[in-house]
């Protein structure tokens, strides 16, 4: 589909239609040449609902490996060989200080994530202790926590705590999960993320791209996320750690990965799209490119990856003429 109007379909978006799996295709099959045109529509469609602001997130790992779950892509699996930390939920005091670099870098989302198949009670008291004592000190801090896969009373603590978001990405397609993983199924990410909506917390749920998976795939994945209503959209670029099952996996070129954010963009396009791991080593020096569809990113490291320094971070905004967003959830200038 060479020659495709990209700009006329991002006005048919901006009007309320979704795009087809044909055009969909056309996006993350676009010629290097139109590469350009194709992040002018994205931007179209971002710049409607988020201007020229730029979400910014930072993490903290409150419990590294000792997993049970064989995700092939993950460090900290059961499966993995990685020589990672490994060290078991930390403290209160610890989480709350993260919380404080956090707010000290003016990154609006702190997401506090910890390995495992899901929180046991004295993990969750935890987290919900941590929570109080940060909303206590920083009001319009958006937290968002990923423990796992949740029951309905622990959704329920979390929202009571003020946890404003709660993310469980689905990775991949209903129909690769089995390829990446065996120890949970596609069913139970879709059913956690929809636990934490009933309990009144924002869904975020967001994609890893890289996985030996097709195009069509990623499609799926974006128009999965588009049904499920997710809030924001981490998209994961895979950065193939060693020892682990997808260890030496390279698919990716930082030209389809601008692709793929555009692709999130046009099927998602008043979402929060947030390019998360793997966006150092994946989009290299094309990196600000990839904030002409997206309109979010991590700063400082990942889990068991290093990101590129903040300072970096807020010189390619500058670069840009981007400006950070620190608006608190819920009272974004968002049309909807």
């Amino acid at each position: 589909m060479r020659g495709l109007d990209f700009n006329a379909i991002a006005d048919r978006v901006l009007s309320g239609e979704d795009i087809t799996d044909e055009e969909a295709m056309a996006i993350l099959d676009c010629p290097n040449e139109e590469l350009l045109l194709l992040l002018h529509a994205s931007y179209k469609i971002r710049s409607f609902y988020y201007g020229n602001k730029v979400k910014l997130n930072m993490i903290i790992n409150t419990k590294s490996g000792l997993c049970p779950e064989n995700c092939g892509y993950c460090a900290q699996s059961i499966v993995s060989k990685a020589p990672i930390e490994k060290y078991a939920m930390m403290k209160q005091e610890e989480i709350v200080a993260g919380a404080e670099r956090a707010a000290s870098v003016n990154a609006g989302t702190y997401c506090i994530v910890a390995s495992g198949r899901g929180p046991v009670n004295r993990e969750l008291e935890i987290v919900v202790d941590a929570v109080k004592e940060i909303k206590s000190k920083h009001r319009d801090m958006t937290v968002c926590a990923c423990l796992g896969i949740l029951k309905p009373e622990q959704a329920k603590r979390l929202k009571e705590a003020g946890v404003d978001r709660y993310n469980h990405n689905i990775n991949t397609s209903a129909a690769h999960h089995n390829n990446i993983t065996t120890s949970h199924t596609y069913e139970d990410r879709v059913n956690t993320v929809s636990l934490a909506k009933e309990a009144g917390i924002s869904p975020c749920s967001g994609v890893i791209v890289g996985m030996r998976e097709t195009k069509a795939d990623v499609i799926a994945m974006a128009r999965s996320l588009h049904a499920m209503d997710a809030d924001s959209i981490p998209v994961n670029f895979l950065h193939a750690v060693d020892g682990t099952p997808l260890e030496g996996t390279k698919e990716l070129t930082p030209r389809y990965c601008l692709k793929v954010l555009c692709l999130f963009r046009f099927m998602n396009p008043t979402k929060e799209i947030r390019i998360s791991g793997g966006r150092e080593v994946n989009l290299r020096s094309l990196q600000p490119l990839g904030l002409y569809p997206a309109n979010s990113i991590f700063i400082g490291d990942y889990l068991t990856t290093a990101g590129q320094e903040s300072d970096r971070d807020k010189q390619m905004l500058e670069d840009m003429g981007f400006e950070i967003d620190l608006e608190p959830l819920g009272k974004e200038a968002l049309v909807k």
